[in-house]
């Protein structure tokens, strides 16, 4: 097509990418606040850790959550369970091994 054209159908493409993008980041801001509601009855250092990765990361492991928290495997595992109990996160692998989680937004 003519570049005139070209240019208005990927203008139009960033707006939408632009608004799904900001969608997304609105229900992460609103997740982030409920699950900093539900969490602030625990105590420890783990589960601001994981509510901080899980903000900032689209998709976690439970060896990337060790790695990047500083936080042990067994307490980050029994806290991602604890949170996928409460429907903070899903696990969305659907595999035993190699699982990955993602904030829970709706």
């Amino acid at each position: 097509g003519a570049p005139a054209d070209r240019l208005a159908q990927w203008l139009d493409g960033m707006l939408t990418s632009c608004l799904a993008a900001m969608r997304h980041l609105d229900d992460i801001e609103a997740w982030s606040a409920r699950a900093a509601v539900e969490i602030s009855a625990l105590s420890g250092r783990t589960p601001p850790k994981l509510l901080s990765l899980f903000t900032e990361w689209p998709l976690v492991s439970a060896p990337m959550a060790e790695a990047l928290t500083g936080v042990s495997r067994t307490a980050v595992q029994r806290n991602v369970g604890w949170m996928e109990k409460r429907r903070l996160i899903r696990e969305v692998t659907g595999q035993g091994r190699y699982r990955f989680w993602r904030a829970q937004t709706s």
